[in-house]
């Protein structure tokens, strides 16, 4: 085959029709993942390693022409792009709206909304580009794992070879477990024996009515293998404080009140411990937030832009996008032009403070964007419902979007590709990502006021969004009884622990007090299927760790994708059965 270096091609149709089908493909993965745990994957990993399994059998099959290491660049770029739309706010913000106002936007209208959110990500993007990449050098973790494993695989082709097999190995097995458990009509989860302690007399607490129960899930084990042993653990903590300590607690304070023939107690508990738990989650990354921006101030480095594409192409890029966005403010949410303009200029500065945390940590501080331009917009449009969460989606989507493309743009500076084909690449991913996300979100959730925040699905971030309005639009009435105290605790926790992780030098080790409150507002068994995932990636790393660096994250995005495309493939079944 010949080397990466003498086939320098890199947007070739094939590359974008290679990225636009499997960003298709991967993008429902991320919605289902959202709404389940709040959380996403980045794929760009999953996308090369799939672009370039299919291109080489082709190869070998065929003798189509190979499969370049820009072109492979392309088909990452543009699949990841796709697949990181739920940044625009189809896990958050959009449902948090239905929620608490009844309307629900439609297909066309709610792709066009979601498609203009994230193209203003792009836009971001491409001017923070060189300040943050080429004259900072951030280091940007997924771009840098994306590039080692694009070279790796490059390098070595039977090692990508094996990768592949494992990806798709993996993905078949959770796959085939996810439907043959529906087919069957298996719950999969067996509740635990016994009860929690409780300080209260009288307060019967069952563990498997609070949560805890064993639930084999494939795809959370997945995903605890990706987070690390910091975050797996924080979420068993968080667990057995919210629901192990506090419900039983809440329980017998009479401040929450269960139906005992009721086959689990989340549906009831919830909306109480999810205060505590967005109070922590909240303060924690605000805090983070505002010691990264301090120790930012004091660099006093100036934001160089330079435009990795003609100047005219980006001015008509931007107005028609920023025209775009102020007038489906006003349209469909009443957000008057001044608070939609203000949303665009706020993007832009909320940017520049996630892509630096991204380019240091790997971590997009979305929760910390979302809540600063909920409190924003709380402040400039007192009362106004649409501008808290609509406006705030507008700066905290692009924000979000604009830190999950500057790791593909990292990516192709590493490899030596053109920046202005990975913009475009990446328009045509937020185009795919917008349709399919929105059309995969639409068919799993046809009824938002009964599925969700619920424990099947507990969209965690739909809480924590509607929790932060609902405080802002009606005032402290909003919180149930008991539950300021537990929230005055959570903000000091949640402060003291981000303090603790950016200022001091054993900030490495300190629990994520955003993990912990996770744990509040999911269901525990949830928590628990990631710890075992944790554990079961520390176990092969003490092991096995030369196979553990090959394949645990390979196998670990294989579950991830199988068994979230098993269950959008299970819902859009049973939708059409109805």
């Amino acid at each position: 085959m010949p080397s990466p270096v003498q086939d320098q091609r890199e947007c070739t149709p094939r590359a974008i029709v290679t990225g636009i089908l499997i960003g298709a493909l991967l993008t429902p993965c991320n919605v289902y993942s959202g709404l389940k745990i709040g959380w996403s994957f980045n794929m760009s990993i999953a996308a090369c390693l799939l672009g370039f399994g299919y291109w080489r059998f082709c190869e070998s099959l065929w003798g189509s022409r190979p499969w370049g290491l820009f072109e492979n660049n392309i088909n990452q770029t543009t699949a990841s792009a796709a697949a990181s739309i739920v940044s625009g706010g189809l896990v958050a913000p959009i449902p948090a709206f239905t929620l608490l106002t009844d309307r629900e936007l439609a297909w066309p209208v709610l792709s066009l909304w979601v498609f203009t959110v994230s193209a203003l990500g792009i836009v971001v993007a491409a001017t923070l580009r060189h300040a943050m990449i080429v004259r900072d050098e951030l280091v940007f973790p997924a771009g840098v794992a994306t590039a080692e494993t694009m070279r790796d695989i490059y390098a070595r082709g039977r090692e990508a070879a094996l990768r592949v097999r494992m990806l798709v190995g993996s993905a078949v097995l959770a796959a085939t477990t996810t439907l043959a458990a529906t087919a069957a009509g298996t719950a999969m989860r067996w509740s635990l024996p016994g009860h929690a302690p409780t300080i209260v007399p009288g307060a019967s607490a069952p563990l498997g009515k609070l949560g805890f129960a064993v639930e084999p899930s494939l795809m959370m084990m997945g995903f605890g293998a990706i987070i690390g042993p910091r975050t797996g653990l924080s979420l068993l903590v968080g667990a057995m404080v919210a629901w192990a300590a506090l419900a039983p607690w809440v329980i017998g304070q009479g401040w929450v009140v269960v139906d005992p023939t009721a086959a689990n107690w989340f549906g009831a508990l919830v909306q109480w411990l999810l205060w505590p738990g967005v109070a922590l989650m909240t303060s924690t990354s605000l805090t983070s937030f505002t010691l990264v921006l301090a120790r930012r101030l004091r660099r006093r480095g100036k934001v160089e832009i330079r435009l990795p594409l003609p100047g005219r192409w980006f001015a008509m890029g931007f107005l028609t996008l920023f025209t775009l966005a102020v007038a489906l403010q006003y349209r469909l949410f009443a957000i008057p032009p001044l608070s939609g303009v203000l949303a665009v200029a706020l993007a832009f500065v909320l940017a520049v403070v996630a892509a630096r945390v991204v380019g240091e940590t790997g971590i997009p501080p979305i929760g910390a964007i979302g809540k600063v331009a909920q409190l924003s917009f709380g402040a400039v449009a007192p009362g106004n419902l649409g501008a808290n969460l609509m406006g705030a989606n507008v700066t905290g989507g692009a924000a979000g979007q604009c830190a999950d493309l500057l790791n593909d743009l990292k990516c192709g500076y590493l490899l030596g590709a053109t920046p202005r084909w990975q913009l475009l690449a990446q328009l045509w991913g937020v185009l795919t990502g917008s349709l399919v996300g929105t059309l995969t979100y639409l068919a799993l959730i046809p009824d938002p006021h009964r599925q969700l925040l619920g424990p099947e699905w507990p969209a965690p971030a739909v809480a924590t969004w509607k929790a932060v309005a609902e405080v802002l639009i009606e005032g402290w009435g909003a919180i149930p009884q008991g539950a300021g105290m537990a929230m005055g605790a959570a903000v000091a926790a949640g402060m003291a622990l981000a303090v603790g992780q950016v200022s001091t030098a054993a900030g490495r080790w300190m629990p994520s007090g955003a993990a912990i409150g996770l744990a509040f507002v999911i269901p525990a068994w949830i928590s628990l299927a990631l710890f075992v995932g944790t554990a079961a990636s520390l176990a092969a790393r003490r092991w096995a760790p030369q196979w553990s660096r090959r394949f645990v994250l390979v196998a670990a995005a294989g579950l991830v994708a199988g068994e979230s495309l098993a269950g959008v493939t299970t819902a859009l079944l049973r939708m059409l059965s109805h």
